[in-house]
């Protein structure tokens, strides 16, 4: 009877765990002192990221990807909120309403040919950029990307985003919204946003953060380690940090 007792206590404690640390758990144990090898490091790595990769655009490029996300949507853009105002004084808010919506647009439809540019620069990463971004912080690869390939990215994406943008007329609205605040009589500050770079600008950013949100959530969800060589390199990389 007291063997019995013990079984349920013990079963009991079981069940207060969590599914999820459980498996963390039983995933340490599996790969502790199993250090990968430099292709499993690497091929480890580049998978989630790919993925993770994927979500993010994936995530964008749908309706109101961005215009229905209050952490990446595209506002009006700051410096020039003072024409923003006028023209909202002016009876004209539908109008910056408008070209909001089609800023944003063109980001969602531009958010899909970005995913090349991310998983090119995957391949070309160095297995000492694999081994720091994998023994890293949470925001290590999203880091990278941002602090080594940005500039790249950016010049890439610029013509995307003008088709994009040229597409849904966000163009055509940003021009009539310039040159009716300019015409203003008295106006004493003009706009000149360089439309084009912002939206460029913004979108990226949104593209990093959704990123990010994906690596993180690889990093610390072992049940999102969906293939065994990701449960062999991050729960590793667990290992190492501890």
């Amino acid at each position: 009877m007291k063997m019995i007792r013990l079984w349920m206590l013990v079963l009991g404690m079981v069940l207060l765990v969590s599914c999820d640390t459980v498996y963390q758990v039983a995933e340490g144990v599996l790969y502790k002192n199993t250090e990968p090898t430099q292709t499993e490091m690497a091929g480890g790595l580049k998978e989630a990221l790919a993925n993770g990769a994927a979500q993010a655009v994936m995530g964008l490029h749908k309706p109101g990807g961005y215009y229905q996300d209050a952490l990446v949507k595209i506002p009006f853009p700051e410096e020039a909120q003072f024409a923003a105002n006028a023209l909202r004084d002016l009876g004209m808010g539908s109008l910056v309403t408008r070209f909001e919506e089609k800023l944003n647009e063109g980001a969602e439809k531009g958010a899909e040919l970005a995913l090349p540019i991310f998983k090119d620069a995957i391949l070309q990463m160095s297995f000492e950029d694999v081994k720091g971004i994998l023994l890293g912080g949470e925001h290590a690869a999203t880091d990278y990307f941002e602090a080594k390939t940005s500039e790249k990215l950016a010049t890439a994406f610029s013509p995307i985003i003008k088709n994009s943008l040229d597409e849904v007329h966000a163009t055509d609205i940003w021009s009539e919204i310039t040159t009716r605040y300019n015409s203003i009589p008295l106006v004493r500050k003009k706009v000149e946003t360089d439309i084009v770079k912002y939206a460029t600008a913004r979108a990226l950013k949104g593209l990093f953060l959704k990123l990010g949100d994906e690596e993180k959530k690889i990093r610390e969800q072992p049940l999102a380690r969906g293939s065994e060589l990701l449960k062999k390199v991050f729960g590793y990389a667990d290992q190492m940090k501890k």
